[in-house]
């Protein structure tokens, strides 16, 4: 079944912890699924006593005991704070591909009395403690899963109907202390980290978590050609004029060595003059080819607006310095420039192979944010079109 989805959702504890990245690492780079839709939830009382009556299932290999756990968890665990009312937050995954239900039971594991191994994701990031007596005393499952295709269909279908209403760009999920003031900044995984299944998009996300900052939005990307265009839209004169000098001492070196005459300085400048706009125009067609799949001389104008072939995570961050905190932790746009530790430093190849996309003032952020739709609900999209129409 090529079209079959599976979910995990990453709990509030996980995602408080930073341990978003290490989670989506596994659930990408060991089951070679299509990670299709992603979204942030601040679940409703309504939605998780729903979802917390729909988890037993017959055909659960964990004890009635676990079950029960599991229920009581969602219902309490994931529900708003009883003082002051705030939701929590959790992160919803799809993903898609043939037995996908099957292999991302197999990544994330399951919960049995006295197991202790490191080999699944609940090994290493849930936990299940017992007493001398056998008593649980402690359970955090990390992340929350299907058991089965129809499991997983009437899971995402639920919360689907709950994703306009419950999901998005979360508001108020956050508590800050007094005189803080929180920003908010776009950050994109590029297409880079999609080559193949691997575990960088989640790598990307750990190093971003020792900002301290929050994710209140999660979007699975697909650029088009217009968003592409409108987004670099700033650099496009900076590449036609900035380059200029670089451009012309190039041209100079080549046709000396074809004209065996050496160029004067004023010629050097007038190739720079002549050649430095195209070379820039180039750059930018090539900078849109890399996130949209094609460049705007490639692509009929009547399909500009068409989602592109290049896959993007979108996500918010939101915390208070979170500008400059992320760019720090992102390093300079040439890789060879940034410092070790950084994530260009560490997952770039040059200056637009560079890992991610960050903004760099609060205007361009609010741009990019209004650009980009991190809230824009991709997720019902995605299940619709495999289930059809939630109602």
């Amino acid at each position: 079944m090529s079209q079959e989805l599976a979910y995990a959702l990453i709990t509030p504890y996980s995602l408080l912890k930073s341990r978003t990245g290490g989670i989506l690492s596994r659930l990408i780079a060991r089951t070679g699924l299509d990670f299709v839709a992603a979204r942030m939830f601040a679940p409703s009382p309504e939605l998780l006593e729903e979802y917390a009556a729909a988890l037993p299932s017959p055909d659960d290999p964990q004890e009635p005991a676990i079950q029960q756990l599991l229920q009581d968890y969602v219902r309490r665990r994931m529900a708003p704070d009883p003082k002051t009312g705030r939701r929590k937050r959790a992160m919803m995954l799809v993903f898609q591909g043939e037995n996908a239900v099957a292999k991302l039971r197999d990544v994330v594991g399951f919960f049995a009395r006295n197991r202790y191994a490191g080999q699944t994701i609940r090994d290493t990031y849930g936990d299940l403690v017992c007493d001398d007596q056998g008593e649980i005393r402690y359970f955090e499952p990390a992340v929350l899963i299907p058991v089965n295709a129809a499991q997983a269909e009437a899971h995402l279908k639920l919360w689907a109907r709950y994703s306009d209403t419950d999901g998005g760009l979360l508001e108020n999920v956050i508590e800050y202390a007094p005189g803080e003031v929180p920003e908010r900044t776009l950050v994109l995984l590029k297409p880079d980290n999609f080559r193949f299944p691997a575990g960088r998009p989640g790598n990307v996300i750990d190093f971003f978590s020792r900002t301290g900052l929050y994710i209140v939005a999660i979007k699975v990307h697909r650029m088009s050609v217009a968003e592409a265009v409108e987004f670099y839209g700033p650099v496009r004169e900076v590449l036609r004029t900035k380059l200029k000098g670089m451009v012309g001492g190039r041209a100079r070196v080549v046709l000396e060595k074809e004209l065996g005459f050496t160029l004067t300085p004023e010629l050097e400048s007038g190739l720079g003059d002549l050649l430095g706009p195209v070379y820039g125009e180039n750059q930018f067609e090539n900078i849109v080819r890399f996130m949209s799949g094609r460049a705007p001389s490639e692509c009929p104008k009547e399909q500009w607006n068409d989602p592109g072939t290049e896959k993007c995570i979108a996500l918010v961050y939101e915390g208070v310095n979170a500008i400059a905190k992320i760019r720090d932790v992102l390093g300079p746009t040439d890789p060879a420039k940034a410092p070790p530790g950084s994530i260009r430093r560490e997952f770039g190849s040059n200056v637009m192979v560079n890992a991610a996309h960050a903004s760099d003032s609060p205007q361009n952020a609010a741009r990019e944010i209004g650009i980009v739709k991190p809230a824009e609900n991709r997720f019902r999209q995605v299940i619709e079109a495999v289930y059809g129409p939630v109602n």
